[in-house]
């Protein structure tokens, strides 16, 4: 909802005279059919009157919001990557990368990673705007907890300052993303726990 702004802080808030209000309902309808959409049709057939049909909106209502329908999935992503994977702070390396290991694998099965950003990574071949902007809402965020683990464990001595943050999060991650999201596979009990293990030696190789 949009609101006015007040010099009272006891005052409630109003919407300016003339102003629109989006109703949160509203919104959150249209988010959820965004999903549906991209679920049955993928991106490049998904359309702003498909979204609106399925909200039980008019477009018009979509529009208030979003200017198009890639301003509108990139939102969902940012929304998404907003959350962020906290930094752990267990105390050894392998207790920060495997507490890692643990947030980004159930991350990796929310239905914007598992089946949104896939379908826009293929349209980001063609359209470097949804490529950088993929980058900024998703890869910033976890380079800077990569960023954070390494810089802790170079602190305790467990591993050189030489040591690169984003081949850290390659090793960290990347397997991981591979396995739940293109090979779309199953996490077998101890996986996580032998992921972590080899991140951990290939790090301090």
């Amino acid at each position: 909802m949009l609101l006015g702004m007040t010099t009272d802080p006891g005052t409630p808030r109003r919407a300016p005279a003339g102003a629109a209000v989006l109703r949160e309902d509203v919104t959150d309808a249209i988010r959820a059919a965004v999903f549906e959409e991209l679920a049955a049709v993928g991106f490049a057939r998904m359309s702003i009157e498909g979204i609106a049909r399925r909200a039980g909106v008019g477009k018009t209502a979509v529009y208030r919001r979003w200017k198009s329908k890639l301003s509108l999935v990139l939102d969902l992503v940012s929304a998404f990557a907003a959350r962020g994977l906290p930094a752990p702070a267990t105390g050894s390396l392998y207790g920060d990368v495997r507490a890692l290991l643990e947030v980004a694998s159930h991350a990796l099965r929310h239905p914007v990673a598992s089946q949104v950003i896939p379908d826009l990574l293929v349209e980001a071949a063609r359209h470097p705007e949804i490529s950088d902007a993929i980058k900024t809402a998703l890869l910033d965020s976890q380079q800077g907890v990569a960023a954070v683990v390494v810089r802790e464990a170079v602190a305790r001595g467990e591993l050189p300052e030489s040591t690169d943050p984003d081949r850290a999060l390659d090793l960290m991650v990347g397997p991981l993303y591979w396995r739940l999201v293109v090979v779309r596979s199953d996490v077998p009990e101890g996986y996580l726990d032998e992921l972590a293990a080899a991140a951990v030696a290939a790090l301090k190789a």
